[in-house]
Parts: C-alpha cells; sequence; structure tokens
C-alpha cells in the first residue's frame, strides 16, 4: 500500500494517509469542483479512500476531526507552496526513453554536484538540461542536485524541506524532473538525488499534525529528532523508506545521497539505514537495475558501509569528509574550529592509504576519539572532494576553495581528488575555477524564524572564530551572488582550469592504474617538513605516481620510482597550464633527486 493521494488513470484516485491520532479523517476536493470525500481508517492508524472522475492535477487537503486542513503528507506536488493544497500526479504518464539505461561501474562514477536554483540563470530543472552534454564532455558521469523536495518560498538550500515527496514547485515540480532525469540518462549520466531523513525544515512541517513522526528524546540541530525507535516509529520509518523507493521507481533515479545521517537517532536491533538498504536493494533486484545508497556520516562508522551479509547497513559509498579536511588544512593552512584536527602532510597519505584518518583516534576538537578502521573497505565505497556545498556555503561568505588558497592551489587539489583511487565528487563551478560565492540562502515567511536562522548561522560561526556579520540568508543578493557565472568558462585562468580538469578526467579514464579503484595496490608517503604527498598505484602492468606540494617554494627529494622509463603527463606548474613554469623533465628513468615546483601537482606514468 502506497502513501498519498495517487492518480490512477481513468480519473480515478486513490488516497492513503497515516494519521493514528484522528478520530476521523476526510479528502477536501478543492478543484476542478469541491467535493468531501470520507475516509475508512485501517489497521494501524491508515486512512483509506477511492474515488472517481478527479483529473490529474486536482488539488486537494486532508481534513483532519472535521477542524484542522493540511497538505498530504505524502503529496507528489505543492504547486502553491508548502501552506497550500496537495496536487494529483499521474506518475503512469510520463513517457519515459531511458528503458536501456544502465548506471555506470563503481570506478566509473565521477560526480557532479549542483543547485539547481543557482546552476542557471532560470533556476530549474529544465534549465539544467542544455548543459548536460558539456559536463558529459568533461569526464562526468553522474549529476547529483541538492535537495530539491518541498520547502518553504523560492530560494534555498532545500534542507529544510517539508514535503519529501513532492519536487520543488519553483524548479519545475515532478514533470520537470522526471524530464532532467530523463535527459540525463539519455546523455550518459547517472542520477543522485539528495534526501533528508534526520529532520524536516520548521516552516510548512505539517507532519506533527498527523502523527508521532518525531520525539523529544533526542535532539537534533534543526530541533526534535525524527522518531525511529519510539512508539509508532514502524510506521515513520515506512513512510520514509517509501520515500526512498518512490524516488528510484518513479522518477528513475539512480542513487540516493543520505544527508547527515549521524543524526538519525535510533537505538533499534535494527538500525533504521540496515532497513532501508534491504529495501532498496529489494526494490533494485525487482526492477533489474543497479540502485545504490550514498551516505553522509561523521561518525567514520565503517559498519554503515560494511556488506549486509557481514553485519553492515549496507550502504554504498561514504562521503569522506578526513580527505576533504586533511587536503583543505594543507592548501589554506587553517586550524580552527573542526581544522585543528587535521594539518599534517601525513593526514592525506593516511586518507590515501586507507580511506578514513581518525579511525579511533582521538579528537580536539570533539575532545573523545572517533571514527574506526576502512583499512579493509573498498576504495570504490569512498567519494572525495576537494569542496562541496557544506564545505563551501557553511563558511561565513562562502568562499570557495580557488578564493581561500590560489589558482595553484586549485589546480593541486584537483590533482589530488581525480588522481587518488576513490570516487571523485566536483563542485559546481569548481571545474573552471568560479569565484563566485556559494552562501547560504533562503526564503521564510515567518520573521521570528527569520531572526532565528540568522542568529543560528552566528552560533555556527563561533568556532571559526570569524567576527565579521554573515550576509542576511534572506536577501536577494546573497542569493544572487551564489549564482554560477559560466562565462568564465571560456576566457582566461578559467578556460585553462577547465582545460585541465578535462585533461585529468581523460587520464582517469584512460590510465588503467587511475581507471581502477584499488587501495591494495597503492602506496602512500610524505615529507612532513616540505609539506610533500606522494602515491604511487598499479593496476597489472599499468604504473603511476604522482606528487603533491603543498609548500610555498620548490622542494627537492627522490620520488620512489622503479627501474624504466616514466614519462611527465601533467606538471601544474607548466606554463601551459598557466602556472610560474618548471624544471622537472620529461622523462626519468631511475631514482634520483628532482626539483618540483611550490603548490604544484605532478603526474607520472611509467611507460
Amino acid at each position: 500500500m502506497q502513501i498519498g493521494g495517487r492518480h490512477h488513470g481513468k480519473d480515478r484516485a486513490e488516497f492513503v494517509v497515516w494519521a493514528p491520532m484522528a478520530r476521523k479523517m476526510e479528502v477536501r476536493i478543492l478543484s476542478p469542483e469541491e467535493r468531501l470525500l470520507p475516509m475508512t481508517r485501517l489497521e494501524k492508524g491508515y486512512w483509506r479512500t477511492e474515488t472517481r472522475g478527479v483529473p490529474a492535477g486536482a488539488a486537494y487537503f486532508f481534513r483532519i476531526d472535521e477542524s484542522a486542513e493540511r497538505p498530504d503528507p505524502a503529496s507528489a506536488f505543492q504547486p502553491e507552496g508548502v501552506h497550500g493544497p496537495s496536487a494529483l500526479v499521474d506518475h503512469g504518464s510520463f513517457d519515459w526513453s531511458d528503458e536501456d539505461w544502465s548506471p555506470p561501474l563503481p570506478e566509473d562514477w565521477i560526480v557532479y554536484e549542483l543547485h539547481v536554483g543557482t546552476f542557471t540563470p532560470e533556476g530549474t530543472f529544465e534549465a539544467v538540461i542544455p548543459r548536460l552534454k558539456e559536463l558529459r564532455e568533461l569526464g562526468v558521469t553522474a549529476v547529483e542536485i541538492m535537495p530539491a523536495s518541498q520547502f518553504p518560498g523560492e530560494r534555498g538550500w532545500g534542507y529544510d524541506g517539508v514535503n519529501p515527496f513532492a519536487p520543488q514547485n519553483t524548479y519545475g515540480g515532478p514533470e520537470g524532473l522526471k524530464r532532467l532525469v530523463d535527459a540525463c540518462h539519455s546523455e550518459g549520466l547517472a542520477f543522485i538525488l539528495d534526501v533528508v531523513y534526520n529532520h524536516l525544515g520548521p516552516e510548512g512541517n505539517y507532519l506533527w499534525d498527523y502523527g508521532p513522526y518525531f520525539t523529544d528524546r533526542y535532539h537534533t540541530p534543526w530541533g526534535d529528532a525524527v522518531n525511529m525507535d519510539g512508539a509508532g516509529s514502524d510506521e515513520v520509518r515506512r513512510y520514509f523508506i517509501g520515500n526512498a523507493v518512490y524516488w528510484l521507481r518513479d522518477y528513475h533515479i539512480d542513487a540516493l545521497r543520505l544527508d547527515a545521517t549521524d543524526r538519525i537517532y535510533d537505538v533499534s536491533a535494527k538500525h533504521f539505514l540496515r532497513e532501508l538498504s534491504e529495501d532498496v536493494r529489494d526494490f533494485a533486484r525487482k526492477d533489474g537495475k543497479a540502485r545504490h545508497l550514498f551516505v553522509e556520516n561523521e561518525l567514520n562508522d565503517v559498519r554503515i558501509i560494511r556488506p549486509l551479509e557481514e553485519g553492515g547497513y549496507g550502504l554504498d559509498v561514504h562521503w569522506n569528509d578526513d580527505f576533504h579536511h586533511a587536503l583543505h588544512t594543507l592548501l589554506t593552512k587553517e586550524g580552527v574550529s573542526y581544522y585543528q584536527d587535521f594539518g599534517r602532510a601525513a593526514d592525506l597519505a593516511k586518507a590515501f592509504r586507507e580511506g578514513y584518518v581518525y579511525d579511533w583516534r582521538y579528537s580536539r576538537y570533539l575532545e573523545h576519539r572517533r571514527g574506526s578502521s576502512s583499512v579493509e573497505e573498498p576504495a570504490r565505497q569512498f567519494l572525495v572532494c576537494s569542496q562541496n556545498h557544506d564545505q563551501v556555503g557553511n563558511r561565513m561568505f562562502g568562499h570557495r576553495l580557488i578564493s581561500l588558497s590560489s589558482f595553484e592551489g586549485a589546480k593541486t587539489a584537483a590533482g589530488a581528488v581525480i588522481l587518488s583511487p576513490f570516487i571523485p565528487l566536483l563542485f559546481m563551478g569548481e571545474e573552471y575555477g568560479e569565484d563566485n560565492p556559494f552562501q547560504f540562502f533562503a526564503s521564510f515567511q515567518d520573521k521570528e524564524l527569520r531572526d532565528a536562522v540568522s542568529r543560528g548561522r552566528k552560533n555556527e560561526f563561533a568556532s571559526f572564530k570569524w567576527r565579521d556579520e554573515a550576509p542576511d540568508p534572506h536577501d536577494m543578493e546573497t542569493f544572487n551572488r551564489s549564482c554560477l557565472d559560466w562565462d568564465k568558462r571560456h576566457r582566461g585562468d578559467h578556460k585553462i582550469m577547465l582545460e585541465f580538469y578535462r585533461t585529468l578526467l581523460a587520464l582517469r579514464r584512460e590510465i588503467p592504474a587511475l581507471r581502477h579503484l584499488d587501495k591494495n595496490s597503492l602506496e602512500a608517503g610524505c615529507i612532513e617538513d616540505d609539506r610533500v604527498v606522494w602515491i604511487r598505484r598499479q593496476w597489472e602492468d599499468s604504473q603511476i605516481m604522482a606528487v603533491f606540494v603543498f609548500n610555498d617554494h620548490e622542494v627537492t627529494f627522490t620520488p620512489p620510482i622503479d627501474r624504466g622509463t616514466w614519462s611527465k603527463r601533467i606538471d601544474s606548474a607548466a606554463t601551459h597550464w598557466h602556472g610560474p613554469g618548471s624544471s622537472l623533465p620529461e622523462r626519468i628513468q631511475r631514482e634520483h633527486p628532482l626539483t618540483f615546483p611550490p603548490m604544484s601537482c605532478t603526474l607520472f606514468i611509467k611507460e
């Protein structure tokens, strides 16, 4: 039984809602003509009714106990926003063209994260479509969009959504999202949707009126936690698991990125994440196409990505923030907040070798140990980046890495991510060195809530010791500053950066030692005092060595290479890449001292 209002064609509609506390439930149809439909109570607090003569697009509310009228908790579309009526959607009417589509193999994932509202001037799903070809030609194989479930107002990051089943109306609603997914598949790109199962936003959240969706036994930074293990939690879990399957089934989405799962509190014998993984795996088996679950989790707990058969939760890929922090601190020398736990070349070398840096290691920032060893976990289970929406947008002014480091630093970071044995993620615009910020913006209507959001942002920055005033999230200019300027990609350093990314991604695709995601045949080391990290990767008879210098002066050392001829394929300091110039030879044949340029990335291939 699927919850929500569903249109089944030929003007037949079915409505199902979970409202265990209600004494009476009705559906109030608003269009094309007003009707009031009684609902029948079923087991476990569900209510259902079925009717005819109601077309797709019809607007409706649920009426609770003959008084409160609320949007459908599983609304498929909110054309008038979070406070307006829900609208029926006929999911069977869309003409899909992706029957033969299958997502890439794990070693071929190159993820591109974007925010729909700022990616194009139009800020819609369909406006993304004309740019898909260029992303594919760049080397991207998967597009990931930040949360697109209905949130309050016209502008927002999406993490304060309150209608988990309804694509944002200002982005183009259900039809627009389906067109984007179908176009991605036609272009050979997988599609990843960011979903939020740890909380709902504060404005327009009417789940409180229906049942025990939340609990005050746990708290998140955004308020009461979702009830995953208390009275009534079986149906709450079913609601969110049903949401996951809904996106995969009705929108043909290939993977979900689960936001901040360390804030999903559950002491059940079977954790929500494991149950979710089991049901998604079961759906994929019946559907005949692979589906994947990407997870954000600060705990560094390998149980999350361990296979179900080994007692793990069975999720596929973990966003490895340790890699980002280790790389970021070498580039910027920042040492406040959680960055105080990083900053050594050895941290990045360990991240290359193992995945996690913190593996039950003491954190000065948290003042306790965190993490577990990821030595045994396959490289394909880790996603790494030099920047993403969190690491850029949660800075006070939303500065991107290129603004915090330099042009040379941004190239070095690109090399570290793309030449790693892990799945790379690019944050929109980084491929051409976009220097417009990506700031936090929202469009709440309630003044008290707007003030509370501003205070919350200020408190969030306290550990960074930033003294300036953050931009007002509700000021239209904050949003405008965060939009991409695609015209930059055709000129100056931006054009060079784009070609640099394209070249790195092509090498990753073409060279077996780079394409195969394998930690077992990888070596990584460092020279701490000189802020140098090097890696060697091998697959059968293919070998590479990459050297990353995070210093502001030249460094001379003897890289560890096998006998034979090694050719230089990337030298980020070369004038060809608008660098300061490099004296590194085009070929090397034995171990001997080489002088590497400051802040640079160099790649050698064994011939």
